[in-house]
């Protein structure tokens, strides 16, 4: 597939994962909306089916739509690391526009909002208690979850005797949004869960240069590498992992 091909596609997927999930947010966040108040498990069910229709959408170029994702499976040798700067920059730039479509959807509620200052939490993760080393840790974990699960889940295979074997393969990409809700359940608590590099830093650039949302807060920059560094450990250190027991029978 050509590096153009692979940037489009990324783009869109990612740009559907972000509108999606961060519309999620918005609906529960601001007022005025049929959603508000509805809650954090609202939220986390929200994020796991918009991994449903963004990694759907960019089914051709294997539904990456996080750059986590594509540094595991380029670190476990099951992507061209020469493939990786193109995935990323689809990725990021996806990220950037699926938080501007979800402002345009709620622009109204978002000029209505009371507190605009508290709004970066709609887009890009914030911890409930900072500490960038334990927030790392949080994430690396949520991450290395997330990848290990990709890189191991049983695949479509046929016995010897010629007989299907569909593993979770039958499941697609739904397999994948069952694996993010129960991470967002279970560890997102402590920082919201990014997991996911593009997610988190594409809405932070919209909401720090682009989105004209009055009386909006800080993009909080000096936490922004968390969710970006986070993951992508957590990433490498399951594709190490992959690498170690691919081999074992």
């Amino acid at each position: 597939m050509s590096a153009g091909a692979i940037f489009v596609w990324e783009m869109l997927g990612t740009s559907v994962l972000v509108l999606l999930g961060t519309a999620v947010v918005a609906n529960h966040s601001l007022r005025k909306t049929l959603g508000s108040g509805a809650g954090f498990l609202f939220i986390t069910v929200g994020w796991a089916f918009a991994v449903f229709a963004g990694a759907s959408v960019a089914d051709a170029t294997g539904g990456h739509i996080n750059p986590a994702v594509t540094f595991g499976l380029a670190v476990s040798g099951e992507l061209p690391w020469a493939d990786v700067p193109i995935y990323w920059a689809g990725q990021l730039v996806g990220g950037v526009l699926g938080a501007v479509l979800t402002w345009l959807t709620y622009k109204l509620q978002f000029d209505d909002h009371p507190e605009p200052e508290g709004t970066l939490g709609i887009f890009s993760t914030i911890p409930t208690i900072p500490n960038k080393v334990w927030n790392t840790v949080t994430e690396v974990i949520g991450t290395f979850v997330l990848l290990i699960w990709i890189l191991l889940t049983p695949t479509a295979t046929v016995t010897e005797g010629g007989e299907p074997v569909f593993g979770n393969a039958a499941l697609g990409y739904a397999g994948v949004s069952f694996v993010v809700l129960v991470i967002g359940t279970s560890l997102g608590g402590p920082t919201g869960y990014a997991i996911n590099p593009a997610r988190d830093l594409g809405p932070r650039i919209a909401y720090a240069w682009i989105l004209p949302i009055r009386g909006k807060g800080s993009p909080q920059w000096g936490y922004s590498w968390v969710p970006v560094v986070g993951p992508l450990i957590g990433a490498g250190l399951a594709g190490l992992l992959y690498l170690a027991v691919s081999g074992l029978s």
